[in-house]
């Protein structure tokens, strides 16, 4: 199996708000992102194992920094943190998009998706290659969320 660099598999989408996306305050509706956030997950996630299938196991961190309006352009960009033999941990920030092209952070989520063979069963995936020191600390980092993850699982969550 070859290693994968994180920018193979980094990917963007763009998005922009309607009213049926809204909650009752006005804002985006936090589901209406979340699906967004897991689409492109898989994506990154489909893109870096070489497969047709990834299933999210775990939304490992999701913070809501500000809101989001009708006709604001979303941009959403997602990569992979870390890899373990079937699962891969995907980091995606969302930006609202202003008209001067400045972006400007709006959500951060983690996701954890594992991939799946043709039998629906838990396939490997390729390591990742990281390529600077950013890449590194995201990785030490996403070791400490896995670690935390498998404490929680201990409890029954």
């Amino acid at each position: 199996m070859h290693q994968r660099t994180v920018s193979y598999s980094k990917s963007e989408q763009v998005h922009i708000v309607q009213p049926a996306d809204l909650n009752a305050g006005g804002r985006l509706f936090g589901g209406t992102l979340l699906k967004m956030i897991d689409e492109l997950a898989a994506v990154v996630a489909m893109r870096h194992a070489g497969v047709k299938t990834v299933t999210t196991a775990a939304i490992d961190n999701l913070v809501f920094k500000s809101g989001a309006y009708v006709g604001d352009m979303i941009v959403l960009i997602g990569y992979i943190t870390h890899t373990g033999r079937t699962s891969m941990e995907v980091r995606v920030d969302t930006y609202v998009e202003k008209d001067n092209g400045m972006r400007y952070p709006i959500n951060r989520a983690y996701m954890v998706l594992v991939a799946m063979d043709g039998e629906n069963r838990p396939t490997p995936v390729p390591p990742i290659i990281l390529e600077n020191e950013f890449q590194e600390e995201e990785y030490r980092l996403a070791e400490k969320r896995r670690a935390l993850r498998l404490e929680r699982n201990k409890g029954g969550f």
